[in-house]
């Protein structure tokens, strides 16, 4: 003991560390915790104010004559992706650029090998023929197009121009869907062994089923309480996504992780929960056949309609390591169509496969 005081001082001799040094420690796990509470409340924010103001812009919508069809394939269908669009513009203005295409990327990642994965070890994933050989392609499509407009030796961001072309071909997604939609009017929403012999596509399915309902709860809805749903639900988005990025922003710079892993880990499964919440909901009512159509539809909208929207705020910042990620959610896709074309649906071992695969991409992301 003499011997370590004549070295060391004394607060460090007995086994405390100096006060300065305590206190910085003390003072830096309340901040982690605050900021890990402030990302949770963040999601919660974004999950339910999406969910408001769908439940009140679709209800209005209905008690103004508007076709459920619409109301099914606009709001309704963009409102699973108000979170990803939040973060992504708000992230973007502020100049987060880790968390911008991270949030978009890591959430179409984990929608297919998380999501899809857990739901096809819990049960068979039927898929519907336009699904298999018109929905899952132009996913890959389109994932593709993003690669060549972030590594085109230009500006390593998505422009306005780019921006536009996006929306323009969400805007001819929407057509499509409309189409398929009108080409098999909803007869039975849920999906049964004779769905492949069925003419009724999988969105007109999906709609039926959103719209069914929206119709049975803005039954007694009034308006007021319609723009009530719709003014709560945008400030809880709005202020969600200022929680979630200024959350993982500050959790990622005091663990010493960059953007881009929070992004594409922690970001995009928080912004990717109303997915989850409808795949398992579908797989636990025995209508798992509707979670491919859904993630497929849901990774359409984040590249045409999310990132779309915000190159016309704002140029979208690219690392130039998120080309790699850009290259792995293509390869998913890949997986996706090759683990569904034999058998018409997406089976068990695929869906081990497809948990192993992000097991190891995590691996990568921790290490990169």
């Amino acid at each position: 003991m003499f011997l370590l005081q004549g070295v060391f001082p004394k607060e460090i001799s007995l086994g405390v560390f100096p006060k300065g040094i305590s206190q910085n420690v003390h003072e830096g796990g309340i901040n982690m915790l605050l900021q890990i509470g402030i990302l949770l409340i963040g999601f919660l924010f974004l999950v339910k104010g999406a969910d408001w103001f769908v439940e009140g812009a679709s209800s209005l919508a209905r008690k103004f004559g508007i076709p459920q069809l619409i109301i099914g394939l606009t709001i309704v269908a963009m409102g699973t992706s108000m979170p990803e669009a939040a973060v992504s513009i708000t992230a973007a203005l502020h100049g987060n650029a880790g968390i911008t295409i991270g949030n978009i990327v890591g959430s179409n990642i984990l929608n297919i090998l998380i999501i899809l994965g857990l739901t096809a070890v819990i049960t068979n994933v039927a898929i519907e023929k336009s699904t298999l050989y018109y929905e899952i392609p132009f996913m890959i499509g389109i994932t593709i197009v993003l690669l060549a407009f972030v590594n085109n030796g230009g500006s390593a961001s998505v422009t306005f121009v780019e921006g536009v072309i996006f929306l323009v071909l969400f805007a001819l997604y929407l057509g499509y869907l409309f189409v398929m939609a009108r080409k098999g009017e909803p007869q039975d929403p849920s999906l049964d062994s004779n769905l492949n012999q069925n003419p009724l596509s999988k969105d007109a399915v999906v709609i039926s089923d959103i719209n069914e309902e929206v119709n049975e709860e803005a039954k007694e809805i009034s308006i007021w309480k319609c723009l009530l749903l719709i003014l709560i639900g945008g400030i809880l988005v709005v202020k969600g996504s200022d929680f979630a990025v200024s959350g993982a922003t500050e959790i990622a710079r005091y663990v010493g992780m960059s953007e881009r892993f929070i992004g594409l880990t922690i970001v995009a499964f928080g912004t990717s929960l109303p997915e989850l919440v409808t795949s398992v909901t579908a797989a636990r009512r025995g209508n798992a056949g509707i979670a491919i159509g859904n993630i497929v539809g849901s990774n359409i909208f984040n590249i045409l309609f999310v990132i779309g929207l915000t190159a016309l705020i704002c140029p979208v910042p690219v690392e130039s390591k998120f080309v790699v990620d850009i290259v792995i959610a293509i390869v998913t896709g890949a997986i996706l169509w090759l683990g569904t074309f034999k058998n018409r649906e997406l089976r068990k071992p695929c869906g081990i496969v497809m948990l192993l695969c992000y097991v190891v991409y995590f691996i990568y992301l921790s290490v990169a």
